[in-house]
């Protein structure tokens, strides 16, 4: 591998870990000093929210890594940025922030890094709960220091999985997927936040996750962490996914054929 050393790797590792913690708690303590009507929430698009901790969360991360990392890209859900020729930093500062607004506890704080065109470092910051999970390629999975593994189901009557909804994707490819999972006898839930529910399948509480499309930022942490956990991931290629995103599927082995098929025979081109 070209670019970063191995010790290189670690030392953003490292301190990506901890600057997630830091900045998910952050926010936990500005939405406890301030309730849902103190946040400051503007509308981006329907039903696409941005608050005030969302624009610190991003700053603060951003300020951070150009601090220690100076070379590095930066491409943020709130600033936006450029990869750059060498590796960089992809980031939502609130994956979930329609939740964040309301009190619900589905959202987190997502840090990945890329490097020859591979997410090397995922990074998810659970922060109602202050769970970290986190992986490096090639190295494994974590929930804080415990190794984390997907579910062993192999029965389709026994899943439940995890569905997102984007507006991009016409609402009659989401009622469709329903309705096949329904038919199949599978189960699923819909919880407001990629990355959350993506690391709930890296840790066996889910089997699987779809969305039709997804930004970069909102999943590339999270895949990386449900590969590193023995998922298996259906995603763009890195340089699509960057700039335009796309469909994601992540999933328990036993059950990633039968899955996909069902729900992207009901997925159509983003308008």
């Amino acid at each position: 591998m070209g670019g970063s050393t191995e010790k290189e790797l670690e030392e953003r590792y490292e301190f990506a870990r901890t600057l997630a913690r830091q900045v998910g708690l952050e926010a936990v303590h500005y939405w406890n000093e301030n309730g849902p009507q103190g946040l400051g929430t503007q509308t981006k698009g329907l039903q696409d929210f941005v608050t005030v901790a969302d624009k610190a969360a991003e700053d603060t991360i951003r300020s951070e890594l150009a601090r220690m990392f100076p070379g590095d890209g930066f491409v943020g859900e709130e600033t936006g940025g450029t990869p750059g020729s060498a590796g960089y930093w992809v980031v939502d500062p609130i994956d979930g922030t329609a939740n964040y607004t309301r009190g619900l506890r589905h959202w987190g704080v997502s840090i990945a890094y890329v490097e020859d065109g591979k997410t090397q470092l995922g990074i998810l910051h659970d922060s109602p709960t202050d769970r970290l999970y986190h992986a490096r390629l090639g190295h494994g999975s974590f929930r804080d220091d415990q190794p984390i593994i997907v579910a062993p189901t192999t029965d389709p009557h026994a899943a439940m999985g995890i569905l997102g909804a984007s507006r991009r994707i016409p609402i009659e490819n989401y009622l469709n997927q329903i309705k096949s999972l329904y038919d199949a006898g599978i189960e699923h839930r819909k919880i407001g936040s990629a990355a959350i529910g993506i690391v709930r399948v890296a840790e066996g509480v889910a089997d699987f996750y779809y969305e039709g499309h997804l930004n970069c930022w909102d999943a590339l942490a999270a895949v990386l962490i449900a590969e590193e956990a023995g998922g298996i991931s259906h995603v763009p290629p890195m340089d699509e996914f960057i700039t335009s995103g796309g469909e994601v599927f992540c999933t328990t082995p036993a059950l990633n054929s039968i899955v996909f098929d069902l729900l992207s025979a009901n997925q159509s081109v983003p308008s």
